[in-house]
């Protein structure tokens, strides 16, 4: 049975907290709503940028009101709801390290990043592309069975390029995955063979 949060509290600004919540983590838009007191239509209007257009999301693991396990608890059961941290002493809201705000420039990217990632490491879960991404699980969906609105427009692009997410966290996740590293599913350009042993390549004099 699904454990049911504290409804009559909202957490601090809870419009911020749910764009938080919707680029760092794969919780499910009515999980998301129904933490942060909204119907899980006002969370997919957020995320696709309807409202709140600018919004720098608040941290709800960085100011005490959720803690890590509690949201990797829901994330594996869309049954669960969030459950809202106790804590005595407030944190301050500081953006220090932790997953980054995308700006809002570089939001149209993201299906060209998901795209990228379902196309060479399918194996990937949504969990992880929402890890890495900042996206959710619907978006992922839509883009893996190409039911996405914008589809005819998505180009397969590198996230690491786009700067969405940096190689490091890439490497980890594809190597969760069973990949042995991210450089193996990017085609490359060939470079010329090196010559048989014994021979040398003649050199050019410009």
């Amino acid at each position: 049975m699904a454990r049911k949060g504290t409804e009559s509290t909202k957490p601090l600004m809870p419009k911020a907290t749910a764009v938080w919540l919707i680029e760092n983590t794969g919780l499910t838009f009515r999980q998301i709503g129904a933490f942060c007191g909204f119907h899980e239509l006002e969370v997919q209007s957020i995320a696709d940028d309807e409202v709140a257009i600018g919004m720098v999301g608040y941290d709800p693991i960085v100011n005490g009101q959720l803690t890590k396990e509690e949201i990797e608890r829901c994330e594996s059961d869309p049954a669960e709801r969030l459950v809202m941290a106790k804590t005595d002493v407030p944190r301050p809201a500081t953006r220090t390290k932790g997953p980054k705000y995308t700006p809002v420039a570089r939001r149209g990217d993201k299906p060209d990043g998901i795209a990228w990632l379902v196309k060479h490491f399918p194996n990937l879960t949504d969990a992880q592309i929402s890890r890495l991404i900042g996206t959710t699980k619907p978006t992922i969906n839509a883009i893996r069975d190409r039911s996405h609105w914008n589809i005819n427009n998505i180009n397969a692009r590198d996230p690491v390029g786009l700067g969405l997410c940096n190689r490091q966290d890439l490497d980890k996740e594809v190597l969760k995955a069973g990949y042995s590293s991210t450089v193996e599913a990017p085609p490359v350009e060939e470079q010329t063979p090196a010559a048989p042993s014994g021979m040398q390549m003649p050199e050019f004099k410009l």
